[in-house]
């Protein structure tokens, strides 16, 4: 099915354009994806977000046919002038996507092998987003991003995720009192700090447990370390990393000596 529109105070146009301005999703729970690549990402077999709608030009139902040709999704042409209006980033390239994010639960974001990531404070999307990633590519079990962090629905965030985010379990908006949740799990939290008690290569990863990454600026919460039991990624030269790198350093070594077992 084809819809056709062509003024930006379209009132349909109007709430894709409050979502992609404000980064959250829409008042009935879309979020907002633009560029080819996600939209791809967000086609795979993998991913656990429904796709509802595309929104493209004339000139962009031509360049991405491939691509839309059997997304199980409404298309809905918009003419250029009415795409730019509602597009996030400086230069368009004409696709984007509204979608439905799983809602995940506890059990199937602690439940699984492997580290569970969380997020204290992070509040820059790219680095929220490149944490995403990189918990997907080694082998995290999930997300848990913590009251205060960028939200999921961040245009920058989505991006820098690489369409990981579609995949991934994750909780969003959780209050730092309720990471008690994983002690009752029976989950190890370990928290990443650049004078942690020991290098995380000293750090039993192969247990179930779990990894709190902080802000540049302010590191994880006290809150968070009242649980937890710190670690450090050694350096030379620089007294830290920036929270994205040296979480990823940290996946990588867990990554490593789950492999090993």
């Amino acid at each position: 099915m084809t819809m056709q529109l062509s003024s930006p105070k379209n009132p349909f146009l109007q709430i894709v354009r409050r979502a992609v301005k404000t980064g959250r999703p829409t008042e009935t729970g879309l979020v907002a994806i633009e560029g080819p690549h996600l939209v791809a990402e967000s086609l795979r077999g993998t991913s656990r977000w429904s796709l509802e709608q595309i929104l493209t030009t004339t000139a962009g139902r031509e360049r991405y046919a491939d691509l839309l040709r059997n997304a199980p999704a409404e298309i809905i042409e918009v003419s250029a002038k009415a795409f730019q209006s509602v597009a996030g980033t400086g230069t368009s390239q004409e696709i984007l996507a509204l979608l439905r994010p799983k809602t995940w639960l506890w059990e199937e974001v602690t439940g699984a092998a492997g580290v569970v990531v969380v997020l204290d404070g992070i509040q820059d999307p790219g680095n929220a987003g490149t944490i995403v990633r990189s918990a997907e590519a080694f082998d995290a079990a999930g997300v848990v991003f913590l009251e205060g962090c960028a939200r999921v629905a961040n245009g920058k965030l989505l991006r820098a995720t690489a369409g990981s985010i579609f995949r991934i379990p994750f909780l969003e908006g959780i209050g730092r009192k309720d990471l008690a949740e994983m002690t009752r799990r029976q989950l190890r939290l370990y928290a990443l700090a650049a004078d942690g008690r020991v290098p995380v290569t000293q750090a039993d990863f192969g247990r179930p447990c779990a990894l709190a990454v902080g802000s540049e600026g302010s590191g994880v919460s006290d809150e968070v370390l009242a649980f937890a039991q710190t670690v450090a990624v050694p350096s030379v030269k620089v007294d830290s990393l920036n929270a994205a790198v040296a979480c990823s350093i940290a996946l990588f070594e867990a990554a490593k000596q789950r492999r090993k077992r």
